[in-house]
């Protein structure tokens, strides 16, 4: 018996479930040395409060680096943080001997910022949100 397939939104455990199952599809077709290279790397910032005050979300998967998030606090920008939390993931991606690492951002956020690090744009997205770019940037770290 056949029934219609009913698409709603997925829980925690079932998002979770998905990511595993492609996880486990692409090991398949990747060479069996990248196959169990995957784990996420989050990184922080704390004043001397203990008070986060920028971080960074990243994954290393196979032979790169993808930074997801790379956020500082306005009270603090300005101050090297995101250049450390850089620093930081691209010596994690040399000891990791990655390729390179690829990020996102957005016209309002830190394009200048990523091309003054050697950050090379990949692509760009037009009016992604209405009235701004969305940037794709790559480093080579070999």
């Amino acid at each position: 018996m056949t029934t219609k397939p009913v698409i709603e939104a997925a829980t925690k455990e079932e998002s979770e479930y998905i990511r595993r199952r492609l996880i486990e599809y692409n090991a398949q077709h990747v060479p069996e040395h990248l196959r169990n290279r995957y784990e996420e790397i989050n990184l922080t910032v704390k004043d001397e409060d203990g008070r986060v005050v920028g971080g960074m979300l990243a994954e290393f998967c196979w032979n790169w680096i993808e930074v997801h998030i790379l956020w500082v606090d306005d009270a603090v920008r300005r101050s090297g943080y995101g250049s450390k939390l850089l620093q930081q993931i691209e010596t994690i991606a040399r000891e990791k001997e990655c390729n390179f690492l690829k990020l996102n951002t957005f016209s309002f956020q830190a394009p200048e910022f990523y091309k003054k690090k050697g950050y090379r744009e990949i692509a760009v997205l037009e009016d992604a949100p209405s009235g701004s770019r969305h940037y794709y940037f790559k480093k080579d770290i070999v």
